[in-house]
């Protein structure tokens, strides 16, 4: 008969890291960032440590920088992350595919912690945990220093949702997957609930990299769509992406720059459905015809981060038919993770490329 294994609550695996582990600190709006060694870690049960390929920037690592949007500090930053598996904690963890995950895996994870087991959990809401937590926008401390995507290093904790990737993807196209593609997924999937859309009119509002990904699901799934941008070079862009001219008016209404909900609004068809998931900065509030809204019978929905089905879906999704589409392109440059401020203004400057990359020892 085999021995029984009790380890004590709380128990943790401490791994040393040589060379140390690197985190590029950000103290708050007006500073630079501070760089801080991680000579090792304690890893709980179910932890990983992954070592960062490539992470890149987002609009709200952009925002947060500005001033723009509230953030604990100190943080280290950063969502949108691909790297490979170099411990675990002594119980292992699993993919969301159910399968254990190994020594050199390469990987993405969500942007979201959950319990599992809380009310919104159990209702499929775990991007909205009573306990919720996030990488890149949760202070240093009480969960180590390696929370952010913007370091050498991220401790993924329990209740991460964890995708194994393919090696012949590009760390360009997988790094915004836990950010962008699977938001993006999340959007087109939430409308697909009212709508079918196949042979469906489907129009964006923004050819930032949610927009544009966001326009190549839904033609993916049969949809004609049209995306709206001022950017001239940007409503190009989103040719390459599945977009172009309409006859009608749309079905579905997908807003994802957070400057356009009034038009979304008003330009969705009968018994149509808007989308709102670029609303995700501070704003003034919209207006609404609420007559207008019930005489068209419009539904309209919030979409904020995405599910680990929909990380993994968006993932799939860019293993096969999405390789059809240029997201390869999106990083405009890499550049060394100490040189996080300098990127960080080059991504808020006009014309910056959809996403700036930061690739720790370049």
């Amino acid at each position: 008969m085999g021995t029984l294994l009790i380890r004590p609550p709380g128990h943790r695996r401490d791994v040393a890291l040589r060379p140390a582990a690197t985190a590029m600190v950000w103290v708050g709006a007006g500073h630079p960032h501070e760089t801080i060694a991680v000579p090792g870690v304690a890893l709980a049960d179910r932890d990983v440590l992954v070592a960062v390929e490539l992470s890149t920037i987002c609009g709200s690592d952009v925002h947060t920088v500005q001033g723009r949007r509230a953030a604990p500090t100190p943080l280290v930053l950063g969502h949108e992350s691909v790297g490979r598996v170099i411990a675990t904690g002594d119980a292992g963890a699993d993919a969301v595919d159910g399968t254990p995950l190994r020594i050199g895996d390469r990987v993405v994870w969500s942007v979201t912690i959950a319990c599992g087991s809380c009310d919104r959990c159990h209702r499929g809401l775990t991007q909205k945990c009573r306990t919720l937590g996030k990488y890149g926008h949760d202070r240093v401390g009480a969960h180590g220093d390696l929370t952010g995507a913007f370091g050498t290093h991220v401790q993924l904790r329990d209740g991460t949702a964890i995708v194994r990737v393919p090696e012949s993807l590009s760390a360009a196209v997988l790094a915004p997957a836990s950010c962008a593609t699977a938001t993006a997924w999340a959007a087109v999937t939430r409308a697909a609930r009212d709508i079918e859309l196949d042979g469906a009119v489907v129009r964006v509002h923004g050819a930032g990299l949610v927009g544009l990904s966001a326009a190549a699901i839904a033609a993916e799934h049969g949809a004609a769509v049209e995306v709206l941008d001022p950017d001239p070079q940007r409503r190009e862009l989103a040719t390459r992406f599945g977009a172009g001219r309409v006859d009608r008016e749309p079905d579905v209404v997908i807003e994802a720059s957070g400057h356009a909900v009034t038009e979304a609004l008003a330009g969705v068809g009968v018994g149509g459905t808007v989308v709102l998931v670029g609303s995700v900065f501070p704003a003034e509030p919209v207006p609404v015809d609420a007559e207008s809204l019930v005489r068209r019978l419009v539904t309209i929905t919030g979409v904020h981060n995405y599910t680990a089905r929909e990380l993994a879906d968006a993932v799939a999704f860019l293993a096969g038919r999405g390789r059809a589409y240029p997201f390869g392109e999106a990083v405009g440059s890499v550049r060394p993770l100490l040189d996080i401020d300098a990127a960080l203004a080059a991504a808020a400057a006009p014309g910056a490329p959809l996403r700036i990359g930061l690739q720790p020892g370049r």
